[in-house]
């Protein structure tokens, strides 16, 4: 079985208490286009997507005071929340990763809308950033 790959990063997660207030910076002066604006229901959050080329920086709110994306906001404050990353065989880097004792979030693997798999790798494991990984 060959290595799973690690193909790109996807996104970069920005934690914010208003997004049309964010935008004001990344879309409107820093001219990042934007994709959508969509709620997320099953991580209880509403997000702006904007590409500037093939990663993303999503702009995240919570929509309820009981997620974990809201927690981070009372604790925390807005910023960086979280990286992602795009893999080519997701189950596979999820083996490699729980024989060496690495701590997972979410295992088994979520789907979100668009049927795409990822999880969540616990920043005690990485050395303290949140990690999101996708298959492609």
């Amino acid at each position: 079985m060959p290595t799973p790959r690690i193909k790109k990063v996807h996104h970069v997660a920005v934690v914010v208490d208003d997004i049309e207030k964010s935008l004001s910076f990344w879309r409107d002066l820093l001219g990042l286009p934007l994709d959508e604006v969509r709620d997320v229901p099953v991580q209880k959050t509403r997000v702006a997507f904007l590409s500037p080329g093939e990663t993303e920086i999503e702009l995240v709110r919570p929509t309820t005071d009981d997620s974990g994306v809201a927690r981070f906001l009372a604790r925390r404050g807005a910023g960086m929340h979280h990286l992602a990353l795009e893999v080519d065989d997701l189950e596979a880097l999820l083996v490699r990763l729980k024989a060496a004792g690495v701590r997972l979030i979410n295992d088994p693997p979520l789907v979100n809308a668009a049927g795409k798999k990822y999880t969540f790798v616990h920043p005690e494991s990485t050395g303290g950033v949140l990690l999101e990984l996708s298959e492609a």
